[in-house]
């Protein structure tokens, strides 16, 4: 059995899916991902001792503005008017994950916009660490959960892999 493409339509060229014939529902979506460092970088993260400042208060909101924004980032996903965005950050023994919840009651998933949010909000904790370790790694960004839409309540099952 074979299924078509949804973003490519007869003639083969590509196309934002149409919506508008779908019922709203509430819809969450949680991405997470990590950043590994030095002991001495997290220690002055965590101490609120890195050069340019507040980094993980400049990483959420970067986090939040970038969820903001993904349509404009990500060709075939649509404008989406947001109702939360939460960015946390947890500290780990050699790393920082960061963790964003994002939520609409709307046609379409908020998977992208959850997933772009962790990923710059990573982005913007080495931009703003790099002078303490240049050799840190951004990492395991991927979907944790998702709810509502057609498919309903999805969970990743193993979160170590």
């Amino acid at each position: 059995m074979s299924k078509s493409l949804t973003h490519i339509d007869a003639e083969g060229t590509a196309r934002m899916v149409d919506v508008g014939a779908k019922q709203e529902t509430r819809r969450v979506a949680v991405a997470s991902g990590r950043i590994t460092m030095t002991t001495s970088a997290l220690a002055a993260i965590r101490a609120g001792d890195a050069p340019k400042g507040d980094v993980l208060g400049t990483a959420r909101i970067a986090g939040i503005m970038a969820a903001k924004k993904t349509s404009e980032l990500v060709p075939m996903c649509h404008p989406l008017l947001l109702d939360a965005i939460n960015v946390d950050f947890t500290f780990e023994e050699a790393a920082i994950e960061a963790r964003a919840t994002v939520s609409l009651t709307g046609k379409t998933g908020v998977e992208m916009e959850a997933i772009i949010a962790a990923s710059i909000a990573l982005l913007t904790i080495y931009d703003m660490a790099k002078a303490l370790d240049k050799a840190m790694v951004i990492g395991d960004i991927r979907l944790v959960e998702k709810l509502g839409g057609k498919s309903g309540h999805w969970k990743a099952e193993d979160l170590s892999r």
